[in-house]
């Protein structure tokens, strides 16, 4: 019997925000327990959308997946996910962490970020696991039901009063993305759980011993936290198809990859050049033409149910409690999602 693990699902807030509602809906009814939705500047917000789903769900966990403490000030994160709580009725979630390169640079900021656009002021040599851990500080204290007050090296506040009431309180599960050592190190020691933007195996070897360090030092269990493997998924009984859905999104994360990651699975350096250069020029057909099966095999989890299975299984093995089916998630998403809650999700829940 395979291992239990829970399943969760990744959306962009790309199309009509009722589009993205009625997937979350069609998520929970297939037997997904968590749905995240990212907070981008260019997409439709994260709020908008899941309190659309909120209304129209009654069992899936949902929150940003995830938001960050440059761009949004942590009591403007709180109130939001103690609307989110109260409107679903205790189902939110918070996932936080530093951004994405990509939307940093439309938005003119550097990255990694070293001071948030609200507070220009803040000391230079703080890094962002200093900035996430002083943002839950403050996002708890607002969900206690305040006042919040806080002066830290990155998040100051005068004294803020509060008036929203979240039905969880501080009970709100908190989740990192995290993917180098001392953010994974940093989610271990303050996180309920670890968003890793990862698909194999082998990154999660690297991933899992750096949370449980944390988690050590912090006095708690690797038990206690919720690895999640943030995956690039795409399913379909069509194999061929899954794998074709996935090759524009691996062509991203190639670009973005660190020469350690690249090493690690062996990916030729030379070439995700190629497809980053590619990718600057808005030639994605050419960015898609350049992705190899060693890049698929290192940054996806793509096939038909039975690969989806294995691949899956793999992961478990490294100690991921949490699959969440991320973009592009199949060739037709409403299919992929109900495939996978006929599929896959049964297979580990026997």
């Amino acid at each position: 019997m395979a291992e239990e693990v829970r399943f969760g699902i990744e959306l962009l807030p790309d199309d009509k925000p009722t589009k993205i509602a009625h997937l979350i809906k069609v998520a929970e009814d297939n037997g997904f327990e968590y749905a995240w939705i990212c907070d981008h500047y260019n997409n439709y917000s994260y709020m908008g959308v899941l309190t659309l789903a909120a209304v129209i769900t009654s069992n899936i966990r949902m929150g940003p997946g995830i938001t960050n403490p440059y761009t949004r000030h942590p009591l403007i994160t709180a109130s939001n996910i103690a609307t989110l709580d109260w409107i679903s009725g205790g189902r939110a979630v918070i996932g936080m962490g530093p951004g994405d390169k990509a939307t940093f640079d439309k938005m003119g900021l550097p990255f990694p970020c070293k001071v948030p656009i609200w507070n220009p002021e803040a000391e230079d040599e703080v890094g962002p696991a200093t900035a996430i851990r002083e943002a839950k500080e403050v996002i708890y204290q607002y969900l206690e039901g305040g006042p919040v007050e806080f002066e830290g090296d990155f998040v100051k506040t005068g004294k803020a009063d509060v008036n929203a009431r979240s039905i969880q309180g501080t009970d709100i599960p908190f989740y990192m993305g995290a993917q180098g050592p001392i953010m994974l190190k940093t989610a271990g020691e303050i996180a309920d759980g670890v968003l890793v933007n990862a698909s194999n195996p082998k990154d999660f070897e690297e991933a899992i011993p750096h949370i449980e360090e944390g988690a050590k030092e912090a006095g708690r269990s690797l038990d206690e936290i919720d690895v999640a493997a943030y995956t690039c998924f795409s399913i379909d009984k069509d194999a061929d198809k899954a794998v074709e859905a996935t090759k524009i999104v691996v062509a991203f994360i190639v670009m973005g990859a660190p020469d350690v990651v690249l090493e690690r699975h062996g990916i030729d350096k030379e070439k995700a050049e190629q497809i980053a250069e590619a990718i600057g020029k808005g030639d994605f057909g050419k960015a898609i033409s350049l992705v190899d099966e060693d890049m698929i095999e290192a940054f996806s989890i793509a096939g038909d149910p039975d690969t989806v299975i294995e691949k899956i299984e793999e992961l478990l093995k490294t100690g991921v409690t949490q699959v969440v089916v991320g973009s592009p998630i199949g060739p037709d998403k409403e299919k992929a999602i109900e495939l996978v809650g006929q599929e896959v999700i049964p297979h580990f829940k026997e």
